[in-house]
């Protein structure tokens, strides 16, 4: 028959091993975490920079930008159709029949395919708040805002229309980018 303090050994032998097994888990966990917090506070950064890519953009910057983009050959009626709709302090031009959303900045032609998306799938108009989450942005006023400026100013050139308060769709006749509608 196994002696007391010998039982007592072999707890206590038993239990510093679980105390080690326990230790190395800990340092394991606190290296996963360590490497999941520098992995969270990149992805806050790269949405603080998305953000700033749906802020302002300098008007004559993007007239110059739009400017390069037009073909030099055998395209002479487009090339004079983004000329005259991308003047300089005019960074949304009035849409008119042929005018391709290509001439609109990035964020402006963000906004017309996820409107053209929606359309596309029947699902009805979309409010900047729902814009947003779909931007993958916080819901926060001062992202909602910026969207429902770059709506309004959007409804006002004739690319979108605003059928209800807050709710906006594609005009009609017009595409999103790339032609799909």
């Amino acid at each position: 028959m196994p002696s007391v303090v010998g039982l007592l050994e072999q707890r206590e032998l038993a239990a510093r091993r679980r105390v080690v097994e326990l230790r190395e888990e800990a340092d394991r966990v606190q290296a996963e975490l360590a490497v999941a917090e520098r992995e969270s506070k990149e992805w806050v950064i790269a949405r603080s920079r998305f953000g700033g890519v749906l802020g302002p953009v300098d008007e004559t910057e993007d007239h110059a930008r739009t400017e390069r983009t037009v073909p030099a050959q055998g395209q002479a009626e487009k090339a004079s159709l983004v000329s005259v709709a991308a003047k300089p302090k005019s960074q949304v031009p009035v849409w008119r029949e042929g005018l391709d959303a290509s001439v609109l900045s990035m964020d402006y032609q963000r906004v017309l395919q996820a409107l053209a998306d929606r359309h596309r799938l029947r699902q009805g108009p979309l409010a900047c708040q729902e814009m947003a989450v779909v931007f993958g942005l916080d819901a926060v006023p001062s992202k909602v805002e910026v969207l429902r400026s770059k709506a309004k100013r959007l409804v006002a050139r004739g690319w979108l229309a605003e059928r209800q308060p807050g709710r906006f769709t594609l005009a009609q006749n017009v595409t999103g980018p790339g032609g799909g509608s």
